[in-house]
């Protein structure tokens, strides 16, 4: 049951609470690209898909949402602590994923960090699989 909590499009007024959000989350990480204006840059080039959960208390759930044109990608997924196992991860989440259908994309690809075993569940318990064989690689430029 969620009760109160509204969901809509995350815009960049919402980014000092989703930062504050992100920071009490464990198994988050906020890295590079992570940055007001890297943000603004996400949200412009993927309109309408990210999502924001608020209820009187202020933001508590966040999930950033965008695609290439080929394959979606999910980052940042949080919920606030005391907001868990109510279905607001799980409602975010098919809001992105039904925003990813309406502009065609197929597949969605997220990361989940080794070191997130709370993380992994969720994603599971949602019908995600993990790709074996595939190692995450990046590189900084």
């Amino acid at each position: 049951m969620i009760g109160n909590i509204d969901t809509r499009e995350f815009t960049i007024n919402d980014y000092d609470a989703a930062v504050e959000l992100w920071q009490r989350v464990e198994g988050l990480e906020i890295a590079e690209g992570d940055d007001k204006e890297s943000v603004a840059q996400f949200l412009g080039r993927n309109p309408g898909l990210s999502r924001v959960a608020t209820d009187r208390s202020g933001t508590v759930g966040v999930a950033l949402c965008g695609h290439d044109g080929r394959r979606g990608h999910i980052y940042h997924l949080a919920v606030d602590p005391t907001y868990r196992r109510r279905g607001l991860g799980k409602r975010l989440l098919d809001e992105c994923l039904e925003g990813l259908r309406r502009v065609g994309v197929k597949r969605v690809i997220i990361m989940v960090a080794d070191d997130n075993p709370r993380g992994r569940e969720f994603w599971k318990r949602c019908g995600w699989e993990e790709i074996p064989g595939a190692i995450a690689m990046g590189i900084d430029l």
